[in-house]
């Protein structure tokens, strides 16, 4: 299939680095920015997006519909586009590639197949892409993916996995659940260690078990405020696979809930354009915030 024009829902961080790869790639890219921020709309205007005033000119226009929203927007955001699709007429490939369970894409697909459009299941692993650095792995499954895999271009990495809806969601929450998921038990616990006044010891331990542990407590808890609050949602997400698969879904619901107490601060209004606070002040930020939530 020959995608001329994507259209992304929605510029955030994520979609508008895919939106600025495939421009450069030479795809005419469109978006529809009604009631999103202003911080949306300059990323949109940096990627080289062409903006079109509603979603019905959007579903028009695009060959392809691709999907990075926070994940517990997925299904809100896939409702009005099945809708649009049976009030235009327009039949666009819909690509999901929200962080969600195999069950919430599942719910998607048969939305859109009533709809009468193809779906296609993706889960992107790795940090947003940059033009010319294959860095950003896009998975895919599904009956037909072609229209997705035709977007092959330097800065995205495009894997087919399967034929069946499930299988890239599936993959993405079991990979997040090794990195984001521990992202937030490192938090915790060194909110823990500094409450107990055993911070320098615990730090002092991880540092003799490998300097790799220390390095990526390091880098990984003070780029994670800006993101905790859409983490809260994906975690809840992996918590619902695990939970269908027959395990206990405690455990990401607990990072889920270690999220929401980032998500409660004023760390996490920050964005990727500011620079990222130091760990100290992270872990300090949080034990404030836990004694201020304890009872005198």
């Amino acid at each position: 299939m020959k995608v001329k024009t994507v259209g992304i829902l929605s510029a955030g961080e994520m979609g508008s680095a895919i939106g600025k790869v495939l421009r450069n790639a030479g795809i005419d890219v469109v978006t529809c920015l009604e009631g999103r921020s202003d911080l949306t709309r300059l990323r949109a205007g940096e990627a080289g997006m062409r903006v079109v005033p509603s979603l019905d000119q959007l579903v028009r226009a695009s060959d392809l519909i691709i999907s990075v929203m926070v994940p517990s927007e997925a299904l809100s955001v896939a409702r009005p586009v099945s809708d649009s699709i049976r009030r235009t007429g327009a039949r666009p490939v819909f690509a999901d590639l929200n962080a969600i369970s195999p069950q919430t894409i599942l719910k998607i697909g048969k939305m859109m197949a009533d709809a009468g459009v193809t779906v296609i299941d993706g889960g992107i692993l790795g940090a947003p892409p940059r033009p010319g650095k294959a860095d950003t792995r896009i998975y895919c499954s599904g009956p037909d993916t072609a229209a997705l895999e035709s977007l092959s271009a330097p800065g995205l990495d495009i894997r087919v996995l399967g034929p069946e809806l499930g299988q890239a969601s599936g993959l993405k929450m079991v990979y997040s659940a090794s990195t984001k998921a521990v992202t937030a038990l490192w938090t915790e616990l060194l909110v823990a260690a500094r409450a107990l006044g055993l911070e320098e010891a615990l730090k002092a331990e991880f540092q003799r078990g490998g300097a790799a542990v220390a390095e990526a407590f390091n880098r990984r808890v003070p780029s994670m405020p800006r993101k905790s609050r859409r983490w809260v949602g994906e975690m809840e997400e992996i918590a619902a696979t695990f939970e269908s698969l027959g395990m206990t879904p405690r455990m990401l619901l607990g990072a889920a809930d270690m999220y929401r107490l980032v998500g409660d601060t004023p760390l996490a209004d920050r964005t990727e354009r500011q620079p990222d606070p130091s760990l100290d002040t992270v872990v300090e930020t949080l034990v404030e915030r836990l004694a201020s939530k304890r009872p005198d």
